[in-house]
This record gives C-alpha cells, sequence and structure tokens, in this order.
C-alpha cells in the first residue's frame, strides 16, 4: 500500500533532516515509496506482515495458509527483482522494515534518523534497517 503510516514516519523524519524527495515514482521499478534523486537512492518502506520479513510483526495466518504462502513468496519475488531492477540502473536502495519503526523491536528516532543521513550521504549500494534483535 501506499501512504502507510510507516511510510509517513519516514518521510516526516527524512523532511525534518533537509531531505527532498519525491514519492511513488512510477517509472522506477518496483515504485519506490521515497526517491531522492540528488542521492541517487530510492527507499522502499516495507510492512512486515506483506513482505514475510522474520520478525515479531509478522505471523502465517491461520486460514487459508496455501494463498499466503504463495502471495508472500510472490511479494518477496518481486522485492528481490526490483531491487535488482533499481541496482543494475545505478540506484542505491535502502530497505527500512516496519518493526523498525513499531512493535517492542522499534528503533528511536535518534536512531533511524542518523542511520538514514549515514547511509544517504556514504557510497554505499544497499542497506535494510530492521528492529532491534529480540
Amino acid at each position: 500500500g501506499k501512504n502507510t503510516s510507516p511510510e509517513f514516519a519516514v518521510r516526516k523524519m527524512l523532511h525534518s533532516l533537509g531531505f527532498r524527495y519525491r514519492l511513488h515514482v512510477g517509472a522506477l521499478p518496483g515504485r519506490p515509496d521515497i526517491v531522492l534523486p540528488k542521492y541517487g537512492a530510492v527507499v522502499f518502506v516495507n510492512g512486515c506482515f506483506w513482505h514475510g520479513h522474520d520478525c515479531h510483526l509478522f505471523r502465517m495466518p491461520g486460514s487459508n495458509v496455501s494463498f499466503w504462502r504463495k502471495k508472500i513468496r510472490r511479494n518477496k519475488a518481486n522485492d528481490e527483482l526490483h531491487v535488482s531492477q533499481l541496482r543494475s540502473l545505478n540506484w542505491r536502495v535502502l530497505s527500512i522494515w516496519e518493526c523498525a519503526l513499531k512493535g517492542r523491536t522499534r528503533r528511536s528516532s535518534r536512531y533511524l534518523e542518523f542511520a538514514m543521513t549515514r547511509w544517504l550521504k556514504s557510497h554505499s549500494r544497499y542497506r535494510e534497517i530492521c528492529g532491534t534483535s529480540e
């Protein structure tokens, strides 16, 4: 989905830090949530359930299990494909997981701001930000 509360939180942090961006650029593979052209970077804010993240926010539903397994497997395959395509187009990719923003493993705003700023100003091609270890 677009314009989720975790996505709004990341956008608010980036804006307060002085970063300017575009949203949901359809011309790019995967239609990234946030695009920072000046830094050659895109940001995906991934929901832990929809993308099958191995954390406390993900739990396989008890009903219609085969449907959900296929759905989540397909989402993960699409994620990998889009990251690969973006990197081949020389975009840098940052994936921020929902568990870094909410729940018992959430990171502090200060940590997230530091991690995003440091990555954006680096030359690193890929980074994931997850919640803390349990």
